[in-house]
């Protein structure tokens, strides 16, 4: 085993030992940061053991589960960790998936509302969601705040239901009732059977459930 060459006289026989057992591992080292280096070494072989595209990398986002949480922003106000820190319909505005259902709760005057509450479970329709209405149907919708408030309270359930606690039926802010199947990480909502795209997105008053279809109070 060659041992490598010291540069500096006087150094303490621990030191010396040291380097020894480095150069048996191959390191290069290049002097006094040693121990420093394979400090750093050690952590980033820790730190980079996944790759950095993976769709949970926000540690606020831990928990989401389903194939549609790929599609939320890494970074920015938009992402697990920037919804995580704001009331709800703040972090949905911040959130490109949700343009659309932003536009409808501002119309139906219901940001303060959302974002005043304690705890509530939000069903939050993507764009593509708000899409499958024809047009004429959503405008009319639109400019109709009361009919408005009542299709967006029918997606607002009170408290805070993590995955194990929302299949089921469940009182929304309108009055009525949605009811929820599923588990594990596969559910549908209402009677559209709506798909969970991406559950258990939390923001600072509520957790979010994004689906894939608008869901309609019994008429």
């Amino acid at each position: 085993m060659k041992r490598s060459i010291i540069r500096q006289t006087g150094v303490a026989a621990a030191a010396l030992a040291l380097s020894v057992s480095l150069a048996a591992c191959g390191s290069d080292d290049d002097g006094g940061n040693s121990d420093a280096k394979a400090s750093d070494d050690a952590s980033s072989q820790t730190d980079t053991g996944s790759t950095s595209e993976e769709p949970m990398a926000d540690d606020a986002g831990a928990e989401a589960f389903g194939p549609g949480c790929s599609a939320i922003p890494t970074s920015g106000a938009g992402s697990f960790n920037g919804m995580a820190t704001e009331p709800v319909a703040t972090a949905a505005s911040a959130n490109p998936l949700l343009e659309t259902l932003v536009t409808a709760v501002g119309k139906a005057g219901l940001v303060d509302t959302l974002n005043s509450a304690e705890a509530l479970t939000v069903f939050a329709p993507t764009n593509d969601a708000f899409g499958k209405i024809d047009k004429a149907t959503l405008d009319s919708v639109l400019a109709d705040k009361k009919t408005l408030t009542t299709i967006l309270t029918h997606h607002v359930v009170a408290g805070q239901l993590g995955p194990d606690e929302i299949a089921g039926k469940h009182k929304t802010l309108a009055g009525d009732t949605i009811v929820v199947k599923g588990s594990g990480e596969e559910f549908t909502v209402g009677k559209e059977n709506a798909a969970v795209l991406c559950g258990n997105i939390p923001t600072a008053n509520a957790t979010v459930y994004v689906v894939d279809s608008v869901l309609m109070p019994a008429s």
